[in-house]
């Protein structure tokens, strides 16, 4: 895993098509990334009635059993990534994210599916911090908005194929040829990976390259970014953001299948991948492309612009979930997904561009972190424990006895009465309308006040760290 930057051209000498071509490989490799990472929300509902387990439990397996390694792992991982090849660490993680997704569809019980989703989150560790480490070596400041952007269109797009796919495999074949069958595609990826992607020379848009020298050391990137109110403010902006998006998202297709809609897992996959994959990318690659735009005139847009995208996209996604009908839900939903993407693409760029050539690497991590841990792991689990709490509460008004008891999975046991599976489904689908309701509509408020507060710094941080 030698780092052999000196043999290879700086990102200046590298041609555009190239250059092209490297950054269509890192959004599939992030596509795959996300499709793996999200595709248990897609069969959440299959899997909790098979296994018998709450939304509590679906959320600890999609949340923090995932995001705990994958977020602390993501540091030392990161510092490898500082000193030896990128594209090898990325190949390998690729490799090893691929095989355990496909080993979840192994899982007879909520323990293994749980250390199997640890293992998941093992590999997707070494992906974003070593990939937004080359693409700040192939893409020029004044470019990495939008690039970083176009690489983050693999959060949207892993979710829509991850929905897509998801539903439909789990519909025709059952869901644990959902995870067959979108991981082990992965390790032909991790071939083409590392047979085909450049290790450019770091900091070739820089000042001066770095090959050889020394990676600083990580307090001295922690001091970098820390030390610096930008960064703070937009770090926990986006962790909220991540803390509402990822709750909500690992229970939106349970959602439209509890309602009184009619789907079935396929339908409701697809309608969710579908408007909310098309609606995210436009929003991830706006984000980018406007603030690029923007931050040469004033470098205030890379913060306005996401603050205000937050601010606008919270009252938004409220009215969205009390919608009755599915139009109703699709109609007001789409804003805010455009609306809350928009802080992707200018929050990795000011974190690159705060930093030297030989952090980026370890800021990437270090912006994960918090993003992941807090964000990933206890905003599933967040949301799946108030929505078993409003579920209990709305069905004691029917006095018919403990929730979770009477009503194991979500659903009433084979052959009782029709009035005791309603009320079991009527509060199932109360109890996580409630939950999303409230978490979007909280969460994405309180991530815009920090990316404004951080609009009143970012012109005197970003100029302090160039002078630097």
């Amino acid at each position: 895993m030698t780092d052999n930057t000196a043999s290879q051209p700086a990102g200046p000498g590298l041609s555009d098509g190239y250059k092209a071509y490297a950054l269509l490989i890192l959004v599939i490799v992030y596509t795959s990334n996300f499709i793996d990472r999200q595709i248990i929300g897609t069969v959440a509902q299959a899997i909790k009635a098979d296994l018998k387990i709450s939304d509590t439990e679906i959320g600890l397996v999609s949340g923090i059993a995932f995001a705990l390694l994958y977020s602390l792992l993501g540091i030392p991982i990161a510092r490898l990534a500082e000193r030896f090849n990128r594209v090898t660490i990325i190949s390998v993680s690729l490799a090893l994210w691929s095989g355990f997704t496909a080993a979840c569809g192994l899982a007879t019980n909520f323990l293994q599916l749980f250390l199997m989703r640890i293992g998941v989150g093992i590999g997707e560790a070494g992906c974003s911090p070593a990939a937004q480490s080359l693409l700040s070596d192939y893409y020029s400041p004044r470019k990495r908005a939008t690039a970083l952007g176009i690489y983050s269109l693999g959060i949207p797009l892993g979710s829509l194929f991850g929905a897509l796919l998801g539903g439909k495999i789990a519909m025709e074949f059952g869901w644990r040829y959902a995870f067959f069958i979108v991981g082990l595609p992965g390790l032909l990826l991790a071939v083409i990976a590392k047979l085909s992607l450049k290790e450019p020379v770091r900091g070739g848009y820089d000042a001066a390259p770095v090959a050889g020298s020394s990676a600083p050391s990580l307090f001295a990137v922690f001091k970098s970014l820390f030390g610096r109110p930008t960064f703070r403010h937009m770090a926990i902006g986006a962790t909220l953001s991540s803390f509402a998006g990822y709750g909500v998202a690992f229970f939106a297709v349970p959602f439209l299948l509890r309602g009184p809609f009619g789907l079935d897992v396929a339908t409701a996959g697809g309608a969710y991948g579908l408007v909310g994959g098309v609606a995210a990318a436009a929003g991830v690659f706006l984000g980018g492309f406007i603030t690029d735009w923007i931050g040469r005139h004033s470098t205030r847009g890379y913060a306005v612009v996401p603050g205000l995208g937050f601010l606008a996209a919270a009252p938004l996604y409220v009215l969205a979930f009390q919608q009755t009908t599915l139009v109703g839900i699709g109609a007001y939903v789409i804003a805010p997904l455009v609306l809350h993407y928009l802080y992707l693409g200018p929050t990795f760029a000011v974190t690159h561009n705060l930093v030297d050539p030989r952090m980026r690497a370890t800021a990437t991590a270090l912006l994960f972190l918090p993003i992941n841990l807090v964000g990933l792991g206890v905003g599933p689990v967040f949301v799946g424990r108030l929505s078993d709490f409003m579920a209990n509460r709305a069905f004691a008004a029917h006095n018919l006895g403990d929730f979770s008891a009477v009503c194991p999975g979500g659903s009433a046991a084979a052959g009782a009465a029709a009035e005791l599976a309603a009320a079991c489904g009527a509060a199932s689908f109360d109890g996580v309308k409630a939950a999303i309701t409230i978490t979007a509509g909280v969460f994405y408020g309180w991530a815009a006040l920090h990316y404004l507060l951080a609009a009143r710094t970012v012109k005197r941080d970003l100029e302090a760290a160039n002078a630097g």
